[in-house]
């Protein structure tokens, strides 16, 4: 239970669905632990205190991920809170529009892109930035939480496919850059999760009972099953892992786009 005994991880978008779950098996896994929400801040308080009674160090803080001066001063507000930190998971995301390309307005493609592109780029330059400072990187991560939908991708959705796929070559690419300094690097790429940005599938009994008959396992993921992936890419039993995407999806993306 003490796998990341000593050692402090950013979550963003920790407050629900499998940020919530990361944060919360690191805590149990003896990291301390700092939260973000974008929105409910009651929801990531609550996260943070269920942390804090494991014994170890969390905090909450909102932050847009999107905004490149709300990320410099959240870093600067961890570095003076936490000190050096050795795991980021870039995490926080919202969804696709459900609009073609023909009728998607730049302000609905731009609001996906800044969240789930941009966002982890601005964390992850901060972040190395700390790293540059307390000449650290040997055993530091960065773990990102990616969809499926950064290779299998569906119509409607062009904003957050291209996110995703994006998300994918810019991990691969500075996988590459601090590979001679041991830091990795790797992306974790969810199926059907049963989490809140899924709502639309799960509160409709006959839309779940029909998108989980697609997947060969015949059922939707929990969030802590994608936690468990991101606590060994966290931890030093995957040392020697970088570059990587890790599928968590029941064999879904086997099926294709189609699927």
């Amino acid at each position: 239970m003490d796998t990341l005994k000593g050692k402090t991880a950013v979550v963003t978008g920790a407050s629900s669905g499998i940020g919530e779950a990361i944060a919360i098996l690191f805590g149990k896994e003896g990291a301390n632990v700092v939260v973000t929400y974008h929105f409910g801040k009651e929801r990531g308080e609550a996260v943070a205190e269920e942390i804090r009674q494991m014994g170890v160090k969390s905090k909450a803080y909102q932050l847009n991920v999107a905004d490149e001066a709300e990320v410099k001063q959240f870093f600067a507000e961890v570095d003076a809170e936490f000190g050096d930190f050795q795991i980021l998971v870039n995490d926080a995301g919202i969804n696709g529009s459900n609009i073609p390309v023909e009728d998607m307005s730049t302000e609905i493609w731009d609001s996906v892109m800044k969240t789930n592109l941009y966002g982890p780029f601005f964390c992850s330059r901060e972040y190395l930035q700390l790293k540059k400072k307390y000449k650290t990187y040997k055993g530091s991560r960065i773990i990102n939480v990616t969809s499926i939908h950064e290779y299998v991708n569906v119509p409607g959705n062009a904003n957050y496919n291209a996110s995703k796929s994006g998300m994918r070559n810019f991990a691969y690419t500075l996988a590459l850059e601090l590979a001679s300094r041991e830091m990795t690097v790797n992306n974790i790429a969810p199926g059907m999760i049963l989490t809140p940005i899924n709502e639309k599938v799960i509160d409709d009994p006959k839309k779940l009972a029909a998108a989980e008959a697609i997947i060969p396992f015949h059922r939707g993921g929990k969030p802590e099953e994608v936690a468990n992936v991101a606590l060994f890419l966290a931890s030093d039993a995957s040392s020697y892992v970088t570059g990587s995407t890790y599928v968590v999806d029941g064999a879904l993306s086997i099926l294709g786009p189609n699927a």
